[in-house]
């Protein structure tokens, strides 16, 4: 094998990545928040979840995405492992659309069509324009990167034997496509490298179905990886994920004969056989799974045990139910929302706090799904509020549901600050930004007290505990002069030369964000307070 010849392989198997990845972007950015809340909110049932779960897949070319982003609501309690288990089983069928898509042989078009895509994307006036032609880019570049893995394999139609043995032992196939995919984290790269080996006639049909089973176990290492760093929900929710694909692989092995005969009917084309081989192995897995999902979520909470109280979808204490039966209850129901909506704050500072201290670049992504489900919590209570503000609410009551909304934005910029702390520290990681030994210490010590002040201010919402009040109080006065005195220190250090000027600039908005988050735990502690004092006015 040639040089030439590898990197026109990995060279095709990139463009044909890309080709993926700005497809899938343009078209979230088209879709727009509707994505999102389609998962949050359309997954009451486990059917629903399946039809989700399909559509925002077929959306974001990646069924990856989709279940690292289930596998975070379950994390966040947006979501719950037998709502997730649908849009994971959703998401195995939507990414088999772009199998059959490359299955088109419309290559000829493919430069056409990246030239049209670049007039939308260059010249568009509109961000609708522009999004349109980058999807229209990232689908030809799909076909590009095919015809030109195509090409570089050409030479190994005369070592046909090498790819023998997937024919005759199914199980190194499986393992052959589990271990590329694990690596690539792509299906659909290893599913269109398949193909394109097939349609070289290099892997007769009865070796490249073997691989593809490989190819969707393999696709199960992104979620798994994306929960390592989560809660137990979140953990269960990404091996229900290996052992739908794993038990799926198994079922259709010891049907393997059968199955073959089945698509092999299905088209002449071999290269259309394995998109519709990749499609009917996850529809017919679905269906098998779906009858059962509740005793398959029992299964895996089996294998992968309960350490604690089991994550809701969405809000679980705002029963609409309540604001005509019960506004008193309802404003109650408010308030532990509002703590559940502190508590994954405050996880989230901690995150941060593990991503500077560990230099771990895997909490990233995990605080800034984190924040999506803040955002979408405060919806759904601040519109939960609104509504029950329009009810007849004794004078006290009708106070603490105002001091509440107010304490809702509080939560919610803590949040946002600790989504431009994740930022700053991606910042850092890319410019290679090294912080003195100093600075790290008073970095600790600052996100310690600042941890401090936000743990006791939800605290102090979920148990009325005023002397935790004034402590928070205090420590607000405390992070305060803490900032002060850390810039002063951290200028002094820049100007004596200890310091690079890249990091004093991160230095100091880190402290800036700190600082702010200290102002809103004060907030809503003093709500409390407010609250408090209101009721023993009456």
């Amino acid at each position: 094998m040639s040089t030439s010849v590898i990197f026109n392989l990995l060279g095709g198997l990139g463009l044909f990545l890309y080709g993926i990845k700005i497809m899938g972007e343009a078209l979230q950015d088209l879709a727009g928040d509707r994505m999102r809340k389609l998962i949050a909110a359309l997954t009451s049932t486990p059917f629903k979840g399946v039809l989700v779960g399909t559509l925002v897949t077929m959306l974001i070319q990646s069924s990856s995405a989709t279940t690292v982003m289930a596998t975070s609501f379950v994390h966040a309690g947006l979501m719950t492992l037998k709502q997730a288990i649908g849009v994971i089983m959703g998401a195995a069928i939507g990414t088999t659309i772009t199998a059959q898509i490359i299955a088109f042989k419309i290559s000829a078009f493919a430069m056409p069509l990246i030239g049209v895509g670049m007039v939308f994307a260059v010249f568009g006036k509109t961000k609708r324009q522009k999004y349109i032609g980058n999807g229209i880019v990232g689908f030809g570049l799909l076909f590009v990167g095919m015809k030109t893995m195509e090409h570089a394999m050409y030479f190994l139609r005369d070592h046909q034997g090498l790819f023998l043995a997937f024919s005759h032992n199914p199980i190194l196939g499986v393992i052959a496509g589990t271990a590329l995919t694990m690596v690539v984290q792509s299906s659909s790269a290893t599913v269109g490298l398949t193909m394109a080996m097939a349609s070289q006639g290099l892997l007769p049909l009865e070796a490249a179905i073997p691989i593809l089973f490989g190819d969707n176990i393999g696709t199960t290492i992104t979620a798994v990886l994306a929960s390592l760093g989560l809660n137990r929900s979140a953990k269960q929710a990404a091996f229900a994920h290996v052992f739908f694909k794993v038990i799926g692989v198994v079922i259709f092995l010891s049907i393997l004969p059968f199955f073959l005969k089945i698509v092999a009917m299905s088209s002449h084309d071999i290269s259309r056989q394995i998109a519709n081989a990749h499609t009917m192995f996850n529809v017919m897995n679905t269906m098998i799974f779906l009858p059962f999902t509740g005793l398959f979520e029992k299964f895996v909470r089996k294998v992968v045990p309960d350490t604690g109280e089991v994550m809701q979808m969405g809000p679980r204490f705002l029963d609409r139910n309540l604001i005509t039966a019960s506004p008193v209850a309802a404003v109650e129901a408010v308030r532990k929302e509002m703590v559940r909506l502190g508590l994954l704050v405050k996880d989230m500072l901690q995150d941060v706090f593990k991503a500077f201290i560990e230099e771990d670049a895997k909490v990233i992504n995990q605080v800034l799904q984190a924040e999506r489900c803040v955002n979408e919590l405060t919806r759904e209570i601040t519109a939960y509020s609104t509504e029950l503000m329009q009810e007849a609410l004794p004078p006290v009551q009708s106070k603490s549901l105002s001091f509440y909304v107010n304490g809702i934005g509080d939560l919610e910029r803590i949040g946002d600050h600790a989504e431009n702390l994740i930022e700053l520290f991606e910042y850092k990681i890319e410019n290679k930004i090294v912080f003195s030994e100093q600075a790290i210490k008073e970095f600790k010590d600052m996100m310690k007290i600042v941890l401090d002040a936000v743990t006791l201010s939800v605290e102090t919402l979920e148990n009325v505990d005023l002397s935790k009040v004034e402590k928070v109080l205090w420590l607000e006065v405390e992070i305060d002069k803490m900032e002060r005195h850390l810039r002063k220190r951290h200028i002094e250090r820049l100007n004596e030369g200890v310091c690079q000027p890249s990091a004093a600039v991160v230095f100091i908005d880190i402290l800036s964000n700190l600082e702010r988050v200290g102002d809103h735990a004060h907030n809503v502690a003093l709500l409390v307070k407010d609250i408090e004092q209101a009721r023993n006015e009456e």
